[in-house]
């Protein structure tokens, strides 16, 4: 049976143009209130800028065999026992007949600070795998196959990155490939190597810019870190989770 890949490229346009209406609406929202926070924070504090995303990972899961699955998705459910710390949250967990089917975050940053940002994130995401496939390996969720394991982020197309970037590491030089290289080529790059090197299952990066709120436009940097690639890669564990466990 063919995969069903659940018209996902239209999907997440509508995914994006909700992202910056949301952040948009909080913003507005926290203005009203006489509350605002500073920068782009109050943008992020609705909590909700990710749900079209969100909402696509699960028509997947829903398509390709597992509807009748636990698909966790409130806080207080999708904690998994860690290897370095008692537990890690997670945006979304698929779990079906006591195994842990999936485990999938969803991130996203916008400018104009990218620099921090960009280095808490790849520390974040980093950590969190390690940690993850170390309690697997110490049968923390018991002697059960890999689980799929993702990670998609949502990047402003914007000037601030796309420019290229200097670094200065005055004992050793940086690999090749980072040499002025823009923070949406960085992320391209770490979601590469962390498929590589087997932190997860498939990484995806996608950058929008804000006018995209009318149209839902957004880019792709390569073909391993597409979105195609991504929700292929999910389809598939999960209709091949479904036939295994009937």
């Amino acid at each position: 049976m063919a995969l069903d890949l659940v018209n996902h490229e239209q999907k997440a346009r509508d995914a994006v143009k909700a992202f910056w209406g949301n952040r948009e609406a909080a913003r507005q929202k926290q203005v009203e209130s006489g509350k605002a926070d500073q920068g782009e924070r109050a943008g992020v504090t609705g909590g909700k800028n990710m749900d079209g995303f969100l909402a696509l990972v699960l028509d997947i899961i829903k398509a390709n065999g597992l509807a009748h699955a636990e698909i966790h998705q409130n806080k207080a459910m999708l904690t998994l026992p860690g290897y370095f710390r008692p537990t890690k949250l997670w945006d979304l967990l698929v779990i079906y007949k006591g195994e842990l089917i999936a485990a999938i975050e969803l991130k996203s940053q916008v400018g104009p600070s990218f620099g921090n940002n960009f280095n808490n994130r790849t520390e974040e995401a980093i950590g969190t795998a390690h940690d993850l496939w170390t309690a697997f390996r110490e049968e923390a969720f018991g002697k059960r196959p890999r689980p799929f394991v993702g990670w998609l982020m949502m990047v402003e197309d914007a000037p601030e990155s796309r420019r290229p970037v200097r670094d200065s590491s005055p004992h050793f030089p940086v690999f090749e490939e980072f040499k002025g290289a823009s923070y949406l080529k960085r992320y391209d790059l770490l979601c590469q190597r962390l498929v590589q090197e087997q932190l997860y299952t498939t990484a995806a990066l996608i950058a929008a810019e804000r006018s995209a709120v009318d149209t839902g436009d957004f880019t792709e940097l390569s073909p391993m870190t597409s979105l195609r690639t991504f929700v292929a890669a999910l389809a598939g564990h999960i209709a091949a989770e479904a036939a295994r466990l009937g």
